[in-house]
């Protein structure tokens, strides 16, 4: 009996090991990323070898200015684009090597966007933008307009679900983008500039939300070039000419519902 409990232990040793190891593995992965392009004649490195890791849950702003390659790292990072040599790494999956079906599938799946222009449907109503991805992944009407109205409940838009783009303002469109984003529940949130055309009460209504996303599990890539905005990160990464130029926690991150308050 005693034999048959060390037995039984030092399995649950061995799976909690392994569970913990899973854990710690990184969400994101990039070893040695590289893109070029050609304009004309001309060679342009927009990312140079770079390297970088993400933890599942972070929290992370894109950091740098025009040229710097940040929108082109956020390009590869949503599957949007391929290294042009290096490594990429999604949930222990190489997709730098995928083929563009199969870099749609996991975007799909893994992804969840949202950009600075809300990209919404004119003619569709907050529900049905909302509900759009769902269509794809072949849910019923009754199940996809149940799981939109659940997610922009959560952006606070319950009241505005049936109204059309033209009839919200431009945070209340950001909301049903986000809503959009959360709809098909991807691991990782990538928000391009989510705040570049809102002003300043708005964008801290907005970075609130995702501050309320990430405490619910979300890994999030926020790509801005605004400081103020990069604050809310809980770590910064700086790019500069295709480089990271550094890479740090953001120990004294701010917390947007504060903030909101303050300039109430």
């Amino acid at each position: 009996m005693h034999r048959i409990i060390q037995i039984f232990a030092l399995s649950r040793f061995k799976i909690n090991t392994f569970e913990a190891m899973q854990e710690a593995r990184p969400i994101i992965s990039v070893k040695e990323l590289s893109r070029t392009y050609l304009m004309g004649t001309e060679t342009v490195n927009a990312l140079r070898s770079v390297t970088l890791e993400i933890a599942k849950n972070e929290y992370v702003a894109l950091m740098g200015p025009s040229g710097s390659g940040k929108s082109t790292l956020m390009n590869i990072l949503g599957c949007l684009d391929t290294p042009s040599s290096g490594e990429y790494y999604l949930n222990n999956q190489l997709v730098s090597e995928m083929s563009d079906g199969e870099l749609a599938a996991v975007r799909n799946k893994e992804i969840g966007f949202v950009f600075q222009t809300f990209n919404l449907l004119p003619r569709l109503s907050a529900l049905d933008n909302v509900a759009l991805p769902l269509v794809y992944a072949g849910l019923k009407r009754s199940r996809r307009e149940e799981v939109a109205e659940h997610v922009l409940e959560q952006v606070g838009l319950t009241d505005r679900m049936h109204h059309k783009p033209n009839e919200l303002s431009g945070g209340q469109r950001q909301r049903v983008a986000i809503a959009r984003a959360l709809v098909n529940n991807p691991s990782i949130i990538l928000a391009d500039e989510p705040t570049g055309n809102l002003d300043t009460k708005t964008s801290l209504e907005i970075m609130d939300i995702f501050g309320k996303i990430h405490e619910m599990g979300n890994t999030i890539i926020l790509v801005t070039h605004e400081l103020d905005i990069s604050l809310y990160a809980h770590r910064v990464v700086k790019l500069r000419d295709g480089l990271v130029e550094s890479d740090a926690l953001n120990k004294n991150y701010l917390t947007a519902s504060s903030a909101v308050a303050e300039v109430s």
